[in-house]
């Protein structure tokens, strides 16, 4: 294993994912990870070649959007892998579990703020430490399309899926999968036929099984750990269903369900045998780390000079507080003082306000009632803001 990975599984992030997870780490096992880094989803891949014969992107775009939004019958005059693409998704697996689903949605809407600042300064800042898997970023443009798109992007899609009643066939979040599934195959086909300067052989396949189940996992088990370091208590039941949120996610955009966690400790130690086949961060990490940083500088969502700065610190207060330093020093994020003050007054309030909003409190309603509208808002503040750089 890297270096620097070994010490954040023995003295950083990782160790206290251990630790909080129950799992148990071992590298003498056979590592699943190398093979799926050589899979991807082919299905998806020969849908989008038959989506993409003919059309442009915002073509195919807008005929994969119109198809989402109905149900495809056997029927349909449709190309055949295409057509098997929405009949394989719109058979619901007999092992989802809708009341699972509904208390992860539950915990994820009545985690508020606290849920945004997870995903965005421990999730997805924490995922640029690992140099492999940015790569198909950098090769789809993420840095000159400006960390701004995939902030606005990537709320929107975590907002829709994570709504009740948003994965059933047609729904709202079931939409935004199809359609990021086919994103995913159109990166992927692009990368191949365009970049021959691919390294398949330290890097596997563009966005490859292996690394769409880590970001899966990110989704999950970074968020839940996210949360519990700023102090929210989440029962059992809701972090089950968090997970098996994520895992009906996962098979929707391609993924196969046996290499998708039930729990913490599953998803600890499937990221730690990933984490084997990565290296830490490089040039290109470090870009995206610093872009992802001063996002709100670049961002339209605040216009007033003192508010994107103090934002800016805000998070990066965050960031310092529930990341590790080495990996923070590896990212070459600011150095700031006190920033723990922020994350800690957050996390006393967390704890307060939990008090008075237990599971068996009608409270516990109003918070997930609360918490979808300002989450709602957030992703619609950021969608305005970017409108020139995102589909409608």
């Amino acid at each position: 294993m890297d270096l620097c990975l070994k010490r954040f599984w023995e003295k950083g992030s990782g160790r206290q994912l251990t630790e909080w997870s129950g799992a148990k780490l071992n590298l003498n096992i056979p590592n699943k990870f190398v093979k799926l880094a050589t899979k991807y989803d082919v299905l998806g891949d020969e849908a989008a070649k038959e989506i993409f014969d003919g059309r442009s992107f915002g073509e195919a775009y807008l005929y994969v959007r119109q198809l989402s939004k109905n149900k495809v019958l056997e029927d349909d005059n449709l190309t055949d892998h295409l057509k098997k693409m929405f009949l394989t998704m719109q058979e619901k697996p007999a092992w989802v579990n809708d009341d699972l689903i509904k208390m992860g949605c539950n915990l994820c809407m009545r985690s508020g703020t606290n849920a945004l600042i997870s995903l965005r300064d421990y999730s997805l800042m924490s995922g640029y430490d690992y140099a492999y898997l940015n790569k198909a970023l950098i090769y789809t443009g993420a840095l000159k399309k400006g960390p701004a798109k995939r902030i606005t992007d990537t709320l929107d899609f975590w907002v829709h899926v994570t709504r009740d009643k948003a994965l059933e066939i047609n729904g709202l979040g079931y939409q935004y999968i199809v359609r990021t599934r086919m994103i995913h195959s159109f990166s992927r086909l692009m990368i191949k036929e365009k970049h021959t300067d691919w390294d398949k052989e330290k890097w596997g396949e563009p966005i490859n099984l292996g690394d769409m189940i880590a970001t899966n996992i990110g989704f999950s088990l970074f968020y839940l750990h996210g949360l519990h370091k700023l102090g929210m208590q989440i029962s059992e039941n809701e972090e089950l269903g968090v997970f098996h949120l994520w895992k009906y996610v996962g098979h929707l955009l391609g993924i196969p369900e046996n290499h998708l966690p039930n729990n913490k400790k599953e998803a600890t130690e499937m990221f730690y045998l990933w984490t084997d086949t990565q290296v830490s961060a490089d040039e290109d990490s470090v870009m995206l780390a610093n872009a992802l940083e001063n996002e709100s500088i670049a961002s339209n969502i605040f216009k007033k000079a003192y508010q994107k700065n103090f934002i800016k610190y805000l998070h990066t207060c965050y960031v310092r507080f529930l990341i590790d330093e080495e990996t923070c020093n590896r990212l070459q994020i600011s150095k700031i003082k006190m920033y723990s003050l922020f994350p800690i007054f957050r996390k006393l309030r967390n704890k307060l306000l939990q008090k008075i909003t237990s599971i068996s409190s009608k409270n516990y309603q109003r918070a997930v009632y609360v918490g979808n509208i300002l989450q709602t808002k957030i992703s619609e503040e950021y969608l305005k803001a970017d409108s020139n750089i995102h589909f409608k």
